[in-house]
């Protein structure tokens, strides 16, 4: 079996998420025929909602006309899960690799990494059993989603991805319902640490912490 550190990376910088939508699926066709090794694209998104496959809209608190007014675009996308935000400062990865029928797993990876992320800035992360996703514990018990995670698989390789919070404007989550989680919150680093980090910097580490992940399709 592979390893990940076969990975490609590329830093696409700000992209519109049509437009990285589009891209992905190119990478992806590409990796499915054996053209292009196993690829992560590390980019950031101007202000945009996504929902996924579990979605209804009922976790939307506007109407579409005042989302776009606020300078919101909304997609409608093929990954798990429901309503998400991404933005400036919001660092999102989509590992475009083989994972086979082991999805379960492939989600325990992906958050693997980014905890030992934020371990690396000594910050105490965690998945929670039965949403995917890495949370941290304020010190009143209060549960906080620093990185929302959501994939698709087709084709036995995946696409979509993780969003992990950087230097996120976190009012922009208070216009969805994130995740469709009640009773809980959103963080960054940013807020966890009290300063700005250098989003290169942050890449760096998920780039090392991917390519030390295996790559989870089966052999053959």
């Amino acid at each position: 079996m592979r390893t990940i550190a076969e990975l490609k990376v590329e830093r696409l910088g700000q992209v519109p998420y049509q437009e990285a939508w589009e891209y992905q699926k190119k990478v992806h066709q590409e990796v499915v025929e054996g053209r292009r090794p196993p690829t992560l694209l590390l980019l950031e998104h101007p202000r945009v909602i996504t929902l996924g496959r579990k979605a209804t809209g009922a976790n939307l608190l506007l109407s579409q006309e005042e989302y776009a007014r606020r300078g919101f675009e909304l997609y409608w996308v093929e990954r798990g899960g429901d309503v998400t935000y991404h933005g400036p400062g919001q660092l999102v990865g989509y590992p475009i690799v083989p994972v086979g029928r082991r999805v379960r797993d492939f989600l325990r990876q992906i958050e693997s990494a980014i905890v030992e992320v934020a371990a690396s800035y000594g910050i105490e992360a965690y998945p929670s059993p039965g949403y995917a996703g890495v949370w941290v514990r304020r010190s009143d018990g209060f549960e906080e989603k620093l990185c929302a995670i959501g994939v698709a698989v087709k084709q036995d390789i995946s696409f979509h991805g993780f969003a992990l919070n950087v230097n996120t404007h976190l009012e922009d989550f208070e216009v969805i319902v994130p995740c469709g989680l009640l009773g809980k919150g959103v963080t960054s680093l940013e807020r966890l640490l009290g300063h700005k980090v250098p989003l290169e910097e942050v890449m760096d580490r998920v780039e090392r912490a991917f390519k030390k992940l295996p790559i989870l399709a089966e052999e053959a």
